[in-house]
């Protein structure tokens, strides 16, 4: 008997949504709502998951939309649900915390891995590992829309926590020293998750607030960071258009 078999597995269900196979998932309501305008262009569907929508069927839109989420076990419960219905490329939009000195509200930020820190990445992942990586084929593309939209944006590594009133000096100075742009919750589980089940995860993720200078310095109404957000919806709903 192997002991490392799953008890409970993600199954299609009896009536599963009829998808493609890529799917944006936005882990924040006011970017899920823009994206969910943006994309209806004629009549789409949509149903309940747990606590977040599942928005499909966009006409001439080769993707469906999910969210709203926070934490790693929650986005990962959706995304396996997802796996399930067919779904085998993501691309994940979140917001993070600048930890480099060197990023700024309303920067975006193209992790090329995440250090492990949350709790579910653990369990798609071997004890020994401490860090996870996105599909760097989705990754590069994604690169390349945005450079071709003249957004910049800064890669690197950021650090996944379940933890965010945990976020204390002595990780931050510790991050840094590991020249991690950002802190964020959900993106080293996707990333395991992607890797375990063999499908492309992608992301992308705005600074809305900064802790570099070890003092939390909040961004969500700074109007650079509104602006950006709707830049990358934008950019996010042509995206597998413009491939």
């Amino acid at each position: 008997m192997d002991t490392n078999e799953a008890i409970i597995n993600p199954i299609m269900g009896k009536k599963p949504p009829q998808l493609g196979k890529r799917c944006v998932m936005v882990a924040n309501q006011p970017d899920l709502d823009y994206l969910h305008r943006l994309l209806k262009t004629g009549e789409s569907k949509s149903q309940r998951i747990l606590m977040s929508r599942l928005s499909y069927g966009y006409e001439n839109i080769s993707t469906e939309l999910i969210g709203p989420f926070i934490g790693a076990p929650y986005a990962v419960i959706l995304l396996e649900s997802l796996i399930a219905w067919g779904i085998c490329e993501i691309v994940f939009f979140g917001w993070c915390g600048a930890v480099s000195e060197n990023a700024r509200i309303g920067d975006v930020i193209i992790p090329d891995k995440s250090f492990i820190d949350d709790g579910t990445s653990k369990n798609y992942t071997t004890a020994q590992c401490s860090e996870t990586f996105p599909s760097f084929s989705l990754q590069a593309s994604i690169k390349s829309t945005l450079t071709k939209n003249k957004v910049k944006f800064h890669e690197g590594p950021v650090w996944s926590t379940d933890a965010v009133f945990r976020e204390t000096k002595e990780k931050v100075a510790y991050f840094q020293k590991k020249n991690v742009l950002a802190v964020e919750m959900e993106a080293a589980a996707l990333f395991s998750v992607g890797s375990f089940r063999n499908i492309d995860v992608g992301c992308i993720l705005l600074v809305s607030d900064e802790l570099s200078l070890l003092k939390w310095k909040p961004g969500f109404k700074n109007p650079v960071f509104k602006e950006r957000r709707y830049q990358v919806c934008e950019i996010i709903s042509n995206f597998w258009n413009d491939q």
